[in-house]
């Protein structure tokens, strides 16, 4: 890990450095990019909102905390996919039992600081200064975080404030499960902005699965910056320049440009027909093998062999990972957020000749394992028994950013190193 000293103004935004960052580092400037306020002692950690102030978050910060600089994918996905992070019950009115909010106006009724949201449902809460926790019936409202202490009873006198929204953020919890004797493994914190490192002021909250931590963490973001965070969406071009030794930032493929196409022809043609798509799927893999066959006749090496470049160059790609252990490929994708398509490539701990493909898909954490294949001499990798083969992991993964094939969902996003 890399470290870099900037020298950063008072009115310098989180996007602002972010984007100075990017410049500096050569990195591709794609809005994915996050300044995270991390807390080693304290085992937290969030990413800015890129309206902050980076200095004035930096004040409330201890000595030994620090920023990372890292992608986060998911930081503005709830606006594309918004049914994905509010599950239909756990959202309501305020005051209203029965009351839903119809899924068109389910974002617009968190931007919108007249109305009043709330989400509602069970979490633990981990009792101050001891390891027991408490499974108790929690509201989200603008008015901050509340906890009945009746059941489910939402009746105002029965409603004990747990936290405001105001002067606190809501932070990933980065420590294990085993040290705080937490009883799932979704686990997320409330920090008062004004505390440093005194642990007793935390409110360590755990949810029963990943959905609903998602939907409490992302409901905390959007009602107390509201409209904020919808500006921060809408217009990410609209933004101050770092420096004057930078132009026009660098425009990223979108992965709604991913697309089958068609060469057979004098001009390229996007196949529509989905019948079509997964046809030319077949015989591109198909061509690749071939392709293969016709470097072994042409006296190239194979790609197994330690003197020949397919065997080594996947190992110059973002996506590729190298021998790191399972745990560790799920803390990389939860750290770059968990949307679909995020991935990456490592070497196999039970098949030194394998490889393994790890992928998020509707927020869990997947692995595919990558098999060489030897056919008349040739050595090529496939994930799928051999059905479709290739000669190098980076014609597979072009191949599987294109068409789904036997994955849950294309490859869209990589799960890149920090670039500094």
């Amino acid at each position: 890990c890399a470290w870099n000293v900037v020298e950063v103004p008072a009115d310098m935004r989180a996007r602002d450095v972010c984007q100075f960052l990017v410049y500096r580092s050569h990195c591709l400037d794609d809005n994915s990019w996050s300044l995270v306020e991390h807390h080693p002692l304290l085992g937290l950690e969030r990413c800015l909102e890129d309206h902050e102030l980076v200095v004035q978050v930096q004040a409330s910060m201890p000595s030994d905390s620090k920023f990372l600089f890292r992608k986060n994918y998911d930081k503005y996905e709830f606006f594309r996919n918004p049914l994905n992070f509010f599950p239909e019950q756990m959202v309501a009115w305020c005051q209203e039992s029965n009351g839903s909010i119809p899924h068109s106006q389910l974002l617009q009724n968190f931007l919108n600081s007249s109305s009043c949201p709330e989400v509602h449902g069970f979490l633990y809460l981990k009792a101050s200064g001891r390891k027991s926790w408490k499974r108790l019936s929690m509201f989200l409202r603008r008015s901050g975080l509340y906890y009945s202490t009746k059941g489910s009873s939402k009746e105002p006198r029965h409603l004990q404030l747990l936290s405001d929204l105001e002067d606190s953020s809501v932070f990933t919890v980065t420590t294990g499960r085993k040290q705080h004797n937490a009883p799932t493994d979704y686990k997320f914190c409330i920090k008062p902005s004004k505390v440093r490192s005194e642990c007793k002021e935390l409110r360590m909250l755990c949810a029963e699965d990943e959905q609903s931590r998602t939907c409490w963490m992302t409901a905390f973001r959007l009602l107390k910056y509201g409209i904020l965070l919808d500006q921060n969406y809408k217009s990410p071009q609209q933004r101050k320049s770092p420096g004057p030794h930078f132009s026009t930032p660098v425009r990223s493929v979108s992965e709604n440009s991913l697309v089958a196409m068609d060469f057979s022809g004098r001009m390229g043609r996007v196949i529509e027909n989905p019948l079509e798509a997964v046809s030319a799927a077949v015989e591109e893999g198909q061509t690749w093998r071939k392709r293969g066959q016709r470097m072994k006749a042409l006296g190239s090496p194979s790609p197994l062999q330690p003197s020949s470049l397919s065997s080594v160059i996947h190992r110059t790609q973002l996506w590729f990972r190298g021998r790191i252990r399972r745990e560790e490929s799920h803390k990389m994708i939860m750290q770059q957020g968990q949307v679909d398509g995020l991935f990456l490539l490592r070497d196999c701990q039970s098949n030194p000749k394998a490889f393994v493909l790890t992928l998020c898909h509707h927020q869990k954490i997947r692995h595919f394992q990558i098999l060489p294949c030897e056919e008349e001499g040739q050595m090529s990798f496939s994930l799928d028994d051999g059905s479709t083969k290739f000669t190098d992991l980076i014609h597979l993964v072009e191949f599987y950013q294109l068409n789904r094939g036997v994955l849950p969902c294309k490859l869209k996003h990589p799960c890149t190193a920090v670039a500094l």
